[in-house]
């Protein structure tokens, strides 16, 4: 289930669109929905840091992230490696994946974050586990 289509929408504080995806900011945490093929790598993801900042600010914030994956498309893993070396920090990563491709690179992605990742079935269960 797209974010657009939930009820969680009337809660979200800000949506930006990027050429790669569009997001999502809540009070606590932060919806991504990337684009159909797109290779999401560490250039992107600086993209979305830098919008996060510009909102949030960049003194320390706790914030999690919430992959809603309801396009098929890759990740480059090894960058969560990057995210950590630049002293970003997320406490939880929710990943919805709605095919069992979508699981299993989720597998490989968590073998590189220090986050507490967890993998959802639905968009619902995803929000109250962040919440």
């Amino acid at each position: 289930m797209k974010l657009e289509n939930s009820p969680f929408l009337k809660n979200c504080l800000i949506k930006f669109s990027e050429p790669f995806g569009e997001f999502y900011l809540f009070e606590k945490f932060i919806v991504s929905e990337i684009n159909e093929g797109v290779h999401f790598d560490w250039e992107k993801a600086e993209i979305l840091i830098n919008r996060v900042h510009e909102y949030f600010g960049t003194t320390e914030v706790e914030i999690n992230y919430l992959s809603n994956r309801v396009h098929s498309y890759s990740v480059t893993a090894q960058d969560w490696l990057k995210f950590y070396q630049e002293r970003h920090t997320v406490d939880r990563v929710a990943i919805v994946a709605y095919e069992k491709k979508g699981f299993l690179s989720v597998q490989l992605e968590k073998m590189f974050t220090k986050s507490n990742y967890k993998t959802f079935n639905s968009l619902e269960e995803a929000v109250e586990w962040l919440s």
